[in-house]
């Protein structure tokens, strides 16, 4: 009985002494083991572990995953044009060396996002104070967040701290200034849309310039092809007209006279001042003049 009841004390002595030596590290933490106060040693690596039981050692955990600061309330920063800024950031971290986290902070997370904190505030000063209203909102946006991080980083590198990334979620004008940059926005767009539209005038203007030549190269062309096609078809009709008329030329004066007749008495209106003898009425007194001659 008594040997039955030693074994039952002995596994249950055991089973306390295991429960109080072995612990699990999850993959989403750092273990850092403590013996009498003094940091032993620094498990990374997840799964089963042993230690010695308290209060020889004993075991905190911190994160070891990515962690967010993310501020409620927008930094005031001015730029290189004195423009007051309200900026919103936030902070992508992780503790990179569990020891020198814990020595530093105490493992506190809150003095870590303190500390992180104002030296993100104070990287973010330096960098847009250096920039315009243009460059932190725009053009040098990028390059900024990337200054602040390494600037911050190389802060925070002796804590066991790395910075993953900064953000700049929101950057806006304090209230006092809107309405003045809103108006020197409208008349920068103002001046742009006039800019614009003078170009587009000036463009307008060399297409009609251009237009109008053509146009009057393509009528002249078209008039010359047409008066020499025009010649060239009174040449052609001339040369018909004298081979006909040129085999019976008392036909071609008969014709003739005919068509100044047409043409002289048009209208009953019309007065022809004229002696009757002349050689104008040849043709009226004798229209076939070649027959009396027979």
């Amino acid at each position: 009985m008594n040997k039955i009841l030693g074994t039952i004390v002995a596994v249950i002595v055991a089973a306390v002494v295991f429960r109080a030596s072995a612990f699990i590290v999850d993959q989403r933490q750092y273990a850092i083991v403590f013996a009498l106060g003094q940091i032993k040693e620094v498990i990374t690596e997840p799964g089963l572990h042993f230690k010695l039981p308290p209060p020889f050692q004993n075991v905190v955990y911190v994160d070891k995953r990515i962690l967010t600061i993310d501020t409620p309330q927008s930094d005031r920063v001015q730029t290189s044009e004195k423009k007051n800024l309200l900026v919103d950031s936030f902070v992508k971290w992780r503790i990179s060396d569990p020891r020198r986290y814990w020595v530093s902070f105490t493992g506190s997370e809150r003095a870590a996002q303190e500390r992180i904190s104002s030296l993100v505030r104070d990287a973010m000063n330096q960098a847009v104070n250096k920039r315009t209203v243009n460059d932190i909102t725009s053009r040098e946006r990028d390059r900024a967040m990337e200054e602040i991080r390494v600037a911050v980083q190389e802060r925070v590198k002796e804590v066991g701290v790395e910075i993953v990334d900064v953000r700049l979620k929101r950057v806006d004008f304090v209230p006092e200034i809107n309405s003045d940059v809103f108006r020197r926005m409208a008349s920068e767009r103002q001046r742009v849309a006039t800019e614009q539209r003078s170009i587009g005038a000036a463009e307008g203007e060399k297409i009609r310039a251009d237009a109008d030549r053509q146009r009057e190269v393509l009528l002249a062309e078209a008039y010359r092809d047409a008066q020499k096609i025009k010649g060239e078809g009174d040449a052609r009709a001339s040369a018909i007209y004298a081979q006909a008329f040129g085999q019976n030329p008392e036909f071609f004066n008969f014709y003739r006279s005919l068509e100044a007749y047409r043409a002289s008495f048009r209208n009953r209106s019309d007065l022809l001042v004229i002696d009757p003898s002349s050689e104008f009425f040849k043709y009226m007194k004798n229209p076939a003049p070649g027959r009396s001659q027979r």
